[in-house]
């Protein structure tokens, strides 16, 4: 155990907090033992009456407790999980959750470039309430009850054929609703994982898959990206290496790079898959922002060892929690039970109201007028960020993001920061990345960038820290 560079300046508190740091991410649990006082003394570099104090203040506070004649042992029962704890212990500006809570608390006179959602007014709120107006009229709609196991049959069967159009034959018996992607995602960790077990993600790739796994105890090996996918060579040997559950991707218009997965290489991605025994979790959430759809690994692979989840969160509204998850037939039931376990179901209201919009031709016009506006807006937001001194490692076919790099020696979680005090909501490259790669960009949302407040609030920021840098 190691002295936390956050702890306290006394060398007794830093002892003391590096503990409890440890028991709060339950890598100490209940009943374990800790080290003596001088093994610990000799690992801290301190002294053994430093220990022993730090030792003594915790036998005070309840945390640990004195067995005479065999040490320290962890007290009390299993404290309640904390994400900070859990892993890397990282600058809050690049903590994976610190971008969702800076968007989601957002005043109106925050500008967010740095949100994972397409703007308010984007969003069919008239067809919205409309379709809730007509749900409440309906006399057969089922407002109260729980809906089925599985989920509600005509939206099932809607699914099934959307993925067919994708080139993913799935049965609407194959197709189980959940609220979200996230818990679809979630259903699945709890349904493959258990603690300890290494799981794949590209790095970059979505910051909250880094909580979640954290929350499941998983270990997460980061796989380089390419701009085709992930980098074949390494995705070999991490395979061999650390034999993992599974590997968890977004095949199409990947957050944060904008990038989709060539047809070649997710043919090699599969066949690695196949030689290492290794699942793939392939997150979908972003693929209707397409105009021609992209291969899918699920479509190659007809289901066997891909899982598609996807939701209509991005595209629709974040407030209609409805998602799905796509997977092979002898795996729906225990999946089903393990959902009742968690939730009792999903939302009937949501995939009623969802079906409807889909059936009635608002989700097709909804999505044509938002490709047709994205498109419109990325190259201005290219153009402007260019001029500030970034540069963008892809230009995406499709979609809202952008994966810029900045200028040579600047931090993007110091920049975020400085950014911030200015009423301007960024996303560093920091919280997308197992490793260090992403210190040096910033996600950019393009639908989020005209604002006429964002660039000089940037170069403002920007400027900050090169000033701050110079000798």
């Amino acid at each position: 155990m190691k002295a936390s560079p956050l702890s306290a300046p006394t060398l007794v508190e830093t002892v003391a907090a590096s503990i409890t740091e440890r028991i709060a991410g339950r890598h100490l649990m209940p009943g374990a033992r800790l080290p003596s006082v001088r093994a610990f003394a000799e690992a801290m570099g301190v002294s053994k009456s430093t220990v022993v104090e730090a030792y003594d203040r915790l036998g005070a506070e309840g945390a640990i407790v004195a067995r005479r004649g065999s040490g320290f042992y962890v007290a009390g029962k299993t404290r309640p999980l904390c994400l900070k704890t859990v892993g890397p212990q990282l600058d809050r500006a690049v903590d994976p959750l610190w971008i969702t809570r800076q968007s989601m608390q957002a005043g109106p006179d925050l500008v967010m470039p740095g949100s994972g959602w397409l703007p308010a007014a984007w969003m069919p709120d008239a067809a919205i309430r409309r379709g809730l107006r007509q749900l409440a009229r309906g006399g057969e709609a089922n407002l109260v009850a729980h809906d089925q196991p599985l989920g509600f049959p005509p939206l099932r069967a809607q699914i099934a054929r959307r993925l067919a159009e994708k080139g993913v034959e799935a049965g609407a018996d194959q197709v189980v609703l959940v609220d979200s992607a996230t818990q679809a995602v979630d259903l699945l960790c709890r349904f493959l994982l258990e603690p300890g077990d290494a799981v794949l993600l590209d790095d970059p790739c979505y910051f909250n898959y880094h909580a979640l796994l954290r929350a499941h105890r998983a270990r997460i090996v980061g796989v380089p990206l390419t701009r085709s996918g992930p980098d074949l060579a390494a995705l070999d040997a991490l395979m061999a290496e650390h034999r993992p559950r599974f590997y968890l991707i977004n095949s199409a218009l990947q957050n944060p790079t904008g990038s989709t997965l060539a047809p070649a290489t997710a043919h090699r991605v599969l066949k690695l898959a196949e030689a290492h025994d290794t699942l793939i979790i392939e997150d979908d959430i972003f693929g209707d922002f397409e105009v021609e759809p992209s291969p899918r690994l699920a479509g190659f692979d007809g289901l066997e060892r891909v899982i598609q989840v996807g939701s209509f969160s991005k595209t629709l509204s974040a407030a209609v929690r409805c998602g799905f998850v796509a997977l092979r037939e002898d795996w729906v039931e225990p999946l089903i039970d393990l959902k009742l376990a968690m939730s009792l179901g999903n939302s009937h209201l949501s995939a009623s109201l969802m079906h409807g919009l889909l059936t009635d031709g608002t989700y097709r016009r909804h999505l044509g007028e938002v490709r047709e506006k994205l498109a419109r807006a990325m190259a201005p937001a290219l153009r402007r960020l260019e001029a500030c001194g970034l540069t963008a490692w892809l230009e995406p076919a499709g979609g809202f993001f952008l994966w810029m790099r900045l200028p040579a020696g600047v931090d993007s979680a110091d920049v975020a920061r400085r950014a911030l005090a200015r009423g301007l909501v960024l996303a560093p490259g920091g919280a997308f990345s197992p490793s260090s790669l992403g210190d040096s960009f910033l996600r950019f949302n393009v639908a989020q960038c005209t604002d006429p407040r964002m660039i000089p609030m940037l170069e403002a920021a920007l400027a900050e820290c090169a000033a701050s840098a110079a000798p």
